[in-house]
């Protein structure tokens, strides 16, 4: 019964940023449960290793090369992935960058823009093309991977935090405007985790003890720990569920 509940099998599942940490992993994860997936993001080779491994394990995959800050590009990543499978069941928003800025002051329109375009303008033209798509074949789920920046942001991560916290915006706005074609969108507002983008502090010895201070696990996040909040959103496990944003940070303090 469990399975059927969280069954995600032969669902067309899109992940940009899919090549690496939690969008490998969840695209991993997808893939071993049946689902055909499409793992994009900037680097075709990158996304070809990926899809290769699932392919060899006995999965389906499509690997794209797929920049989401490139908005007139995305409507043909979308017809790519339709004419290739026929649908689009799920979209995972996940592809994000956080590079730091020194200060406010100094952080460039050129930066700024890049940092926008990459975690809530590609979102937002992608939830509109994928969610007019599946309100026209008879619904889907958009899950949008937002940060604990968006809801503790930091003078470090300025552009970032607000960045996110319009994506959390997305999906609550969004989710009321898809409902109708019973399309759900929810967020995943991810804190720290032991991926290839956060290495610079998370895996640094010196740094990780005030990293997981004040985490009540006292312990960095491994990819994996995010597939299951993908997949009861992907899932009739979230039938009743759309426009909310589940926090898996491992018990940040207030």
């Amino acid at each position: 019964m469990q399975d059927n509940l969280f069954n995600v099998r032969n669902k067309v599942v899109f992940i940009t940023g899919g090549s690496r940490g939690l969008g490998k992993a969840m695209a991993m994860e997808f893939a071993q449960r049946g689902a055909k997936v499409v793992v994009a993001s900037r680097k075709l080779d990158e996304c070809e290793k990926v899809a290769d491994v699932i392919r060899n394990a006995g999965g389906d995959a499509l690997a794209i090369a797929c920049h989401v800050g490139q908005w007139d590009s995305l409507d043909g990543v979308v017809n790519q992935i339709v004419e290739h499978y026929g649908r689009i069941d799920v979209l995972i928003n996940n592809a994000g960058m956080s590079p730091v800025a020194p200060s406010l002051l100094e952080t460039s329109e050129a930066l700024f823009n890049k940092i926008i375009d990459v975690n809530l303008k590609g979102p937002t033209r992608l939830t509109a093309l994928v969610g007019s798509h599946m309100a026209e074949h008879g619904g889907g789920s958009i899950i949008n991977i937002s940060s604990i920046a968006s809801l503790k942001p930091s003078p470090l991560t300025t552009t970032y935090s607000a960045a996110k916290a319009g994506l959390n915006a997305l999906t609550v706005a969004s989710a009321q405007e898809y409902a109708s074609g019973k399309v759900r969108v929810n967020c995943i507002v991810c804190g720290t985790f032991d991926t290839d983008a956060a290495a610079g502090f998370v895996r640094n010895e010196e740094l990780l003890p005030h990293v997981i201070e004040p985490i009540a696990l006292k312990r960095v996040g491994e990819p994996a720990e995010v597939v299951g909040a993908a997949l009861y959103f992907a899932s009739e496990a979230s039938s009743y569920t759309t426009g909310t944003c589940v926090t898996i940070d491992g018990g940040v303090r207030p």
